[in-house]
C-alpha cells in the first residue's frame, strides 16, 4: 500500500483523514480525535500531507513536521474545486489530498509561535477598537435623546463627560445617569487596554529585525510593521512583491475574455485587516510625505494629476506592500530610490 498523499479535514474535536495512492485511489479513510490522529501518523508511512489553512492548522502542521512529514497548508478556496458531488468531512479530506499534489498549487506557510502571538495581539486590539466605537456611539445616542449634541470627534465627547456626570442640570434621570457612568467607565477601561497593546506592539517592533527594517519605509509604523511580519514572516511564500500585493487585494480585479483585457476595482481578497491598516498608513504617507525631498514625491505628484485621491492612496498602499516584501525577503535595509 503505497501512499502518495494524505488529506486531513480539521475540526474542533474531530479530524478526518483520507490517504490516497496511485491515480488518486483511496487507501485509508479514518476519523480521529487530535490525540488519536497524532498517534496514527506517528506510525504511518511517510508521505505528503495537506491541511486546510484554518484554526488549529498551524499547530497540527508543526506537530506533523516534527514527525518527519512534508506538510503543506492550502487555502479553502483552492481545495473547494476538488470536492466531488455532495460535501462531507471525508470528501473534503479527499479533495485536500488531491489538491496538495498539484505542483502549481499555492500554499500557506506555517506560522511560528511568535507570528501567532503577534497575530493574536492585532486581533484583540482590532476587537477592542470596535468595542470602543460601539460604546462611544451608544453614549452619543443616549445623550442625543437628552438634548446633548457633541462634535463628531470622540475627543469632544470625552472632554465633556466629567461635566455631564457632575452637572445636576444635565436632565438625566438617576437610571440614565448610572448607565452613562457605566459606559464612561467601560470606555476608559477599553482605552487603557488598547494603549497597553499599542505599547506592546511598539516594544516588539523595536526588537524584531524585520519590523525594524520595514519601519523605515514611509507610512509603515509599529502597527503596520508587526501586522506584516505576523502575516508573511520573511515573505518567502511570495516570489515577488506583486504577488504579495495581489494577496492583499490591492491590485485591479481582472475580468478578461476573448483577448480583451478588462480591469475593474481592487479585488479586496486576502487579509482584510492588513489591507485596511496598510491603506491607513498609505493615506498618512500621501498627506504628510515631503514630496520635494522624497524620491517617491515625483511619482505621487504625477499620479495626483490624473487619478482621484482614493486611487492615489491605494496605489501608494500597493507600492508600500511591494517595498516591504522586498526589504523582508532580501534581508537588506530600506534604501529610498526614485519611483
Amino acid at each position: 500500500m503505497q501512499i502518495h498523499s494524505v488529506g486531513i479535514d480539521l475540526g474542533k474535536t474531530t479530524f478526518h483523514l483520507v490517504a490516497l495512492g496511485a491515480a488518486g485511489k483511496v487507501l485509508v479513510r479514518k476519523k480521529f480525535t487530535q490525540k488519536q490522529l497524532l498517534m496514527f501518523t506517528a506510525n504511518m508511512q511517510m508521505s505528503l500531507i495537506g491541511l486546510e489553512a484554518c484554526s488549529g492548522a498551524h499547530f497540527l502542521g508543526r506537530a506533523l513536521r516534527k514527525q518527519g512529514y512534508d506538510v503543506r497548508l492550502i487555502g479553502a478556496q483552492f481545495a473547494k474545486p476538488f470536492v466531488k458531488s455532495n460535501k462531507n468531512d471525508f470528501v473534503d479530506a479527499e479533495a485536500i489530498g488531491e489538491a496538495v499534489e498539484r505542483n502549481n498549487m499555492r500554499f500557506v506557510p506555517i506560522k511560528t509561535d511568535n507570528q501567532l502571538d503577534l497575530q493574536a495581539i492585532h486581533r484583540v486590539r482590532d476587537r477592542l477598537i470596535s468595542r470602543r466605537t460601539a460604546v462611544i456611539n451608544q453614549l452619543r445616542a443616549f445623550l442625543l435623546e437628552r438634548g446633548r449634541v457633541f462634535a463628531q470627534k470622540p475627543a469632544k465627547l470625552k472632554a465633556a463627560m466629567a461635566d455631564i456626570l457632575e452637572n445636576a442640570e444635565a436632565d438625566l434621570t438617576p437610571l440614565m445617569h448610572n448607565l452613562i457612568d457605566t459606559l464612561w467607565g467601560e470606555w476608559k477601561l477599553v482605552e487603557q487596554q488598547i494603549e497597553e497593546l499599542n505599547d506592546e506592539l511598539e516594544r516588539i517592533s523595536a526588537s524584531d529585525a524585520g519590523c525594524t527594517r520595514i519601519r523605515k519605509i514611509p507610512g509603515i509604523g509599529p502597527v503596520v510593521a508587526t501586522a506584516i511580519v505576523a502575516a508573511i514572516g520573511n515573505g518567502a511564500a511570495f516570489r515577488k512583491g506583486r504577488e504579495f500585493a495581489a494577496w492583499l487585494g490591492i491590485v485591479p480585479r481582472q475580468y478578461s475574455t476573448g483577448g480583451k483585457a478588462k480591469l475593474l476595482g481592487i479585488s479586496k481578497r486576502g487579509n482584510v485587516y492588513l489591507r485596511k491598516i496598510l491603506i491607513h498608513g498609505a493615506r498618512a504617507a500621501v498627506l504628510r510625505i515631503k514630496r520635494d525631498r522624497a524620491p517617491i514625491g515625483a511619482w505621487l505628484d504625477a499620479l495626483d494629476h490624473r487619478a482621484p485621491k482614493n486611487v492615489v492612496v491605494v496605489a501608494m498602499a500597493n507600492k508600500l506592500a511591494r517595498i516591504a516584501w522586498a526589504v523582508l525577503s532580501s534581508g537588506n535595509e530600506y534604501r529610498p530610490v526614485a519611483a
